[in-house]
């Protein structure tokens, strides 16, 4: 099964790895095991997510040239329509998130991929949503 991949997880592997906690190391290595299976999935936002803020031409272009190696799954007035669905059922039930996030979790959702992600909101969503939060291995 493919894996929807947050910003939460790319920006940990974006930085220098003998920073990071032993926990978000292991976050790290399954990332590059996932990219490894082929099974790494990407939407523009969450594109656009990692590399804005970058105030350095050349880190952003070298950023940008990673993430080439990675396409978009193309992104229809479904999904979108998903996600407002989700947005509301959500704060119906006192759930409150980002735009970005809803589109994240009805992309999954339509494209029945699990969702790789560090940002515990996402938790909050799942008791709402039909989504499935990518387990990593032991």
């Amino acid at each position: 099964m493919n894996v929807l991949v947050d910003t939460s997880i790319w920006s940990l592997a974006l930085r220098r790895s003998g920073t990071l906690p032993e926990e978000d190391q292991s976050l790290v290595w399954e990332l590059s095991e996932l990219i490894n299976e082929v099974r790494v999935v990407m939407i523009g936002p969450i594109r656009q997510e990692l590399l804005s803020g970058i105030s350095s031409k050349m880190q952003y272009s070298s950023l940008k040239k990673k993430l080439q190696f990675f396409e978009d799954l193309p992104l229809t007035r479904n999904y979108y329509e998903r996600a407002a669905e989700f947005y509301n059922l959500c704060r119906k039930n006192g759930v409150q998130g980002s735009q970005i996030d809803f589109l994240i979790c009805a992309t999954a959702a339509e494209a029945k991929m699990q969702i790789f992600t560090s940002d515990k909101d996402f938790l909050l969503y799942a008791k709402h949503v039909p989504i499935i939060l990518y387990q990593p291995r032991e």
